[in-house]
């Protein structure tokens, strides 16, 4: 009797505390799932800033009459790589892909320019980039999905909110960015 008794106490006990172990332990690993995606959003997005240089080097000569757009993309690619938080570094993204917009715009109505097999190289790398970034924004926001889910069922959100897990925000497009990606517009093969 005295066992069984001792038997249930130690059930109340260890069955409640064994809970809150495996919920902790399911939030830090999704937690850090939603940070490692975002660490491939910056490894995308460090690429993408590591090409823009290129592009604009060759570029710059054969534009003369275009250096208002190249000083928009060389100040807008200087305050994304400046950008340290998350919703900054979006804003600051979506600026520069909006500036690039306008540079591969510009490149359209230069035949000089379009025939360039250094341009027409660099145009095909950003815009695989540009595809990967958007496949790593897509997870991102899939596994913050999940976490801002987790975090609010449940028994989940009493250890989230004891233990102080935070959703992250979602990585959301400008509105000017929600239609047809620019990249596919303007960098069509003729």
């Amino acid at each position: 009797m005295i066992f069984l008794a001792l038997f249930i106490i130690l059930l109340i006990i260890i069955v409640p505390i064994l809970g809150i172990i495996i919920i902790f332990n399911s939030l830090v690993s999704l937690r850090n799932e939603v940070q490692n995606a975002w660490k491939q959003i910056d490894i995308q997005l460090k690429r993408r800033h590591d090409l823009i240089p290129n592009l604009v080097s060759v570029v710059k000569g054969s534009l003369e009459f275009e250096q208002d757009t190249l000083e928009r993309v060389v100040a807008a690619r200087a305050k994304a790589v400046s950008a340290t938080i998350p919703q900054e570094k979006a804003a600051a993204e979506n600026m520069l892909t909006q500036s690039l917009g306008r540079l591969f715009a510009v490149i359209e109505n230069y035949p000089a320019l379009k025939s360039n097999e250094n341009i027409m190289q660099l145009q095909e790398e950003l815009t695989t980039t540009e595809n990967r970034i958007s496949f790593a924004r897509q997870l991102y926001n899939d596994l913050v999905a999940n976490f801002k889910t987790k975090i609010g069922i449940f028994p989940h959100n009493i250890v989230a909110s004891v233990f102080g897990f935070h959703a992250e925000e979602y990585y959301s497009a400008a509105e000017t960015d929600k239609g047809v990606p620019v990249t596919e517009i303007s960098i069509r093969k003729k």
